[in-house]
């Protein structure tokens, strides 16, 4: 019996030693402490006006970048690769690219119209120094 257990824990020794081996790649992605999120699908939100991908799905922030997905809880921590099979499908089927300097859309309109209501500003400003031209013309 003891003849077995000699030769089994020394099986089991060098099982463990790839595990022990491998090294985790992380990233550093320079985020502000509280990034500003906006909701692109229910229980998805991406950081807003940020120039990679940036997601925040139950509890954890996943960054998408070429060579797969990164997560950590906290933004400003390193984010950790991951395995593919252990990324959220949610976010697996998000298409690729398109949340990267994202901004919401009513965000988008909101500055469309103030630039709209400036133009218009503008042009009541010229249409008042003409009638005020034309009054002295008079």
């Amino acid at each position: 019996m003891r003849k077995l257990a000699i030769p089994f824990a020394a099986m089991l020794m060098v099982a463990a030693a790839p595990a022990r081996a491998q090294v985790g790649i992380r990233i550093e992605l320079g985020l502000p402490v509280a990034p500003p999120l906006v909701v692109v699908q229910p229980g998805i939100q991406v950081v807003e006006g940020f120039r990679e991908e940036v997601f925040f799905h139950r509890g954890w922030y996943w960054c998408r970048r070429p060579d797969g997905w990164y997560r950590s809880r906290s933004p400003q921590a390193r984010f950790e690769w991951i395995e593919g099979r252990r990324v959220p499908g949610a976010l697996v089927s998000m298409p690729a690219g398109r949340y990267r300097n994202w901004h919401h859309e009513e965000r988008r309109m909101e500055r469309h119209e103030e630039r709209r209501d400036d133009r218009r500003d503008d042009r009541r400003h010229e249409d008042r120094g003409r009638h005020e031209g034309e009054r002295d013309h008079r």
